[in-house]
């Protein structure tokens, strides 16, 4: 029993928390947000097959997310006229259909040259598809895009799939569906040829292994799940436009992929996560989410290239030797200061934002409970301070945490030599 735990316990948690977390969070908002976050986390894992495991940056990666919801939009409308007898809990295997024909057309393409070159390769494919979706109306719709009723009566389960928390739990399963797959295709022969050609193509080469093929394989994998995300957004949303295959979507996944971490498995999934909530909680509450999305990018990119992930499991040997007390009390002194130098920063871009954008910018404004006029002095004074001041005392507490990380590393050390 305690074998099995311990090689199969983190799917058997995955599953429970699945089944618990619309029973704890039971709004509309919540199982929406939970649905929304079960797409993001397959599409971003298929992203980092790409990048993470590939070494293939893609900036087009949302034209097999695209390719797939359209496909899987006109088939869920042939299901509903009654001419296509496939059930709606497959649906999203016709969006990896779709996802996997598109990957190995444009794949052979853009794999026929690597690292920088593939990148300018795969966002000319991008615009080439996004410009398509406004000339092609008969597939895409053109600016309306497609709509399409997800209550049908042929299905497996018996759902009607009319209520939101039944397509939570039909999105919740082909995300754990496809998450193993993906971990599965890590383990396999060609996840661990498709590492080495990410790593060194010339010696992968050498040994018998033709670089561009792997590449192309592993790029219509990706695409397949992909394509597999794009059939669950069709049957989420009920509508899908040519927004879904633009620049937009495909920069979405990259943050996504590369706030998580690019270096581990789970770290596309905590993006994932994290750049959904975002997304649906900042867009309603700020005109400037998108700038607060650039600066959490250009942070992550500066300070933890490694993304979340990376900051997990640096401190994963700290953990197991016990020695996370000596870090928490300078984690929570350097914590102050940035909060500090956040609000201020918050009040600065909010203020702007208020007088460029407001239909009134005499009006006062309304930023965390307190209203204030925005051409006020003492709130740009305020704000100016407060980064000043967070600044200064970040810098004060940084040197704390460099010294007890060296303290802490000092006796990881000497446990090992010992």
């Amino acid at each position: 029993m305690i074998i099995f735990l311990k090689k199969f316990g983190i799917w058997l948690a995955a599953v429970l928390i699945c089944v618990v977390l619309p029973l704890i969070f039971r709004s509309g908002f919540s199982i929406s947000l939970l649905s929304q976050m079960g797409i993001a986390i397959i599409f971003a894992l298929s992203y980092n097959m790409l990048l993470g495991q590939g070494g293939m940056l893609s900036f087009g990666h949302a034209v097999y997310y695209g390719l797939g919801g359209f496909l899987a939009m006109h088939a869920l409308n042939r299901i509903g006229a009654g001419t296509l007898p496939i059930p709606i809990e497959l649906l999203p295997l016709v969006g990896g259909v779709a996802g996997v024909l598109a990957g190995l057309v444009f794949g052979w393409l853009s794999t026929a040259r690597a690292s920088t070159t593939f990148a300018l390769i795969s966002l000319g494919i991008g615009e080439l598809i996004a410009a398509s979706a406004l000339m092609l109306p008969s597939f895409f719709g053109g600016e309306q895009g497609i709509i399409g009723d997800r209550v049908v009566k042929l299905t497996i389960t018996g759902f009607r799939f009319g209520k939101q928390i039944e397509v939570y739990y039909l999105i919740a399963v082909w995300m754990l569906i496809c998450v193993a797959l993906m971990y599965l295709l890590t383990q396999t022969p060609l996840g661990r040829v498709a590492n080495a050609v990410r790593d060194n193509p010339e010696r992968a080469a050498f040994i018998g292994y033709a670089p561009r093929t792997v590449r192309t394989l592993q790029f219509t994998l990706a695409a397949f799940f992909a394509g597999a995300a794009g059939g669950l957004f069709a049957i989420n949303y009920e509508i899908i436009t040519a927004e879904t295959v633009g620049a937009q979507a495909s920069g979405s996944v990259l943050m996504m992929t590369y706030i998580g971490g690019v270096g581990h498995f789970f770290g596309p999934i905590l993006g994932a996560i994290l750049i959904t909530f975002m997304q649906l909680s900042l867009a309603g509450v700020t005109h400037a989410w998108l700038l607060y999305f650039g600066l959490l990018f250009v942070g992550m990119v500066m300070w933890a290239p490694n993304g979340l992930s990376g900051i997990i499991m640096v401190h994963e040997p700290v953990w197991k030797a016990r020695l996370m007390k000596r870090l928490l009390p300078a984690y929570g002194l350097i914590a102050l200061p940035c909060l500090i130098m956040f609000l201020g920063a918050m009040i600065l871009i909010e203020i702007n934002y208020h007088l460029s954008l407001s239909i009134n910018p005499e009006n006062p404004m309304h930023l965390l409970g307190i209203t204030f006029r925005a051409q006020s002095p003492v709130a740009w004074g305020l704000s100016l301070v407060m980064m000043v001041a967070g600044f200064f005392f970040f810098r004060k507490a940084r040197s704390v945490v460099q010294e007890r990380w060296s303290e802490v590393s000092q006796t990881l050390k000497g446990g090992l030599t010992r």
